[in-house]
This record gives structure tokens, sequence and C-alpha cells, in this order.
């Protein structure tokens, strides 16, 4: 009886030993973390320069390249080099040829999302929150890292809804890629620090319907990213909101509705890049 009690507790301390390391492992494994935000400078200074080529990509290996493509209103599609494919603002009408692998959506308008997405996307991401609380997006799909932060909608004539925006970035290649989403107000210090260092900024230019020329531009201006995409034009030609940036910018019309980017492709001055569509 003492020798099978002995082995019984002999078993037990061996299988505590073999399965005790994978699930401690497990509980500690480590959140992901935004280099986007790493890098970015403390308040109150709040200054988010871009990468500078060169000086990013010394002695390293050229990041892959991912393809921006303008679908129409607020919607991109993003590739990344690893195969995933993002939708931005997606509302079902403007559609890449395929279902994309992520669809993040705002529901400022019902151009801006759709509740019955196609079944075929993997992920669907709501810039607003479906339980009474503010959305928090913290995603890993393939290649891309996922992230949102809030801001207030209009809801009324005179009323606004916390958190009904998500302004969203998107993490890949070495590249921080934000989409302003429905924005309808200016940026604190607080948004500021929590999006930290965009090198491609997605930004509507109605002239209205989110904000003014000149509010949309001081937000532009303060994020500083080196690749700007004008989208959700209504209204207003393109170059009303053009003219609210100095030489400090250069502005340019592409002759397609795709744009190839990596950190080694970033321009150094910041560039305002119309793509065909807009």
């Amino acid at each position: 009886m003492m020798l099978r009690y002995l082995a019984y507790t002999f078993a037990a301390i061996w299988l505590l030993h073999v399965f005790w390391p994978s699930v401690a492992h497990a509980q500690a494994a480590p959140a992901q973390v935004s280099q986007c935000q790493a890098i970015a400078e403390t308040l109150p200074k709040a200054t988010f320069a871009s990468f500078t080529p060169v000086a990013a990509t010394t002695g390293q290996t050229a990041a892959g390249e991912v393809t921006i493509s303008y679908l129409g209103h607020s919607t991109f599609l993003i590739e990344t080099p690893g195969g995933v494919s993002i939708a931005t603002d997606y509302n079902g009408w403007f559609r890449p040829e395929a279902p994309p692998t992520v669809a993040t959506m705002n529901k400022a308008h019902s151009s801006h999302y759709t509740l019955t997405p196609d079944p075929a996307i993997r992920t669907v991401l709501h810039g607003w929150g479906d339980d009474g609380e503010p959305a928090r997006h913290d995603v890993v799909v393939g290649d891309a890292y996922i992230r949102n932060v809030t801001t207030d909608i209009r809801s009324g004539a005179m009323t606004m809804e916390h958190d009904g925006n998500s302004i969203f970035i998107f993490e890949v290649a070495g590249l921080c890629i934000g989409h302003l989403g429905h924005l309808h107000h200016e940026l604190d210090d607080s948004h500021y620090r929590q999006i930290g260092r965009l090198d491609v900024l997605m930004v509507p230019v109605d002239g209205g319907l989110t904000m003014g020329a000149e509010s949309m531009s001081r937000v532009v201006s303060r994020l500083r990213a080196a690749l700007i995409l004008p989208m959700h034009r209504r209204g207003p030609p393109i170059n009303a909101f053009l003219d609210m940036f100095g030489d400090d910018f250069d502005k340019s019309f592409a002759t397609g509705t795709s744009v190839k980017v990596s950190l080694r492709s970033l321009p150094s001055k910041p560039l305002i890049y119309i793509l065909q569509g807009v």
C-alpha cells in the first residue's frame, strides 16, 4: 500500500513538473506593444515626427511594401506583405474584388458601416461600443496590429455622443497607418498621446460634414505624417483643403487609385497625395 501511495505521489509531482511551465507561460504571455506609441514624444511637447527613411533603415533589411488602394468615400483597402487585407469604414458598397480579412467601421452615417457585412470577412471591428462602453480594440491579425482611439460625434444640433467614432491605427511592416474616420472635433493632447507616431494618415476633406478645412488642417499638421491621403471629399473642391497648407507640405495628384509604401519609400517632407477617385 505504501509503495502504491509513493508511486501516486511521484506521478503527481511529475505531471505538475511537465505541465505547469506551459500554463504559466500562457498566462504570462506579454501583451502586444504599440511601436507607434513607444517612440512618440511625451507630453506636453506632443509633436510626433515620422521616421526619416534613411535614418530608420540604415543597416536594416528593407521592410515589405504595403499597398493602399482608394475604393471610395472613406474606404481604403490596405494590403499587407503577409497577405492580410483591411477595408476601412467598410459599408458594403465599395467592395474589393475579394472579401477583406478585416473590416473597420464607424457609425456617424450609414455610408461608413453595415450591420450585414459579408460573412467571409473574418474580423469586423466597430468603431463604437456595442455594450454601452467605448470600443477598445487591440487585435493582431496576421502581420497587422490594429488598435483604436475613440473620439466623439455629433448626435444632434447641440449634443455630442461620446466615443461614437474611432481613429483606427494599423501597424504593419514597421509603418504606422492612421484612419481618422468621421472626425467631428479637434483632438486634445490625450488623443495625440494615444495615437503616437503616424507615417500614413487618411483624412476626410469634406469641409464641414466632419470638420472645416481649417480645423482639419490643424489636426493634420499636428500629426505630421509623412504621407497624407485625402478621402471623404463631398462639396468643396480638393484645393480648399490643399490651400490650408504652405510650402512645408508637398502636394501631388496620383495617376491611379493605389500607392505602395514602405519605410524606405516614405517622403522626407510631408506629402499630401490625392489618389484618383477622391
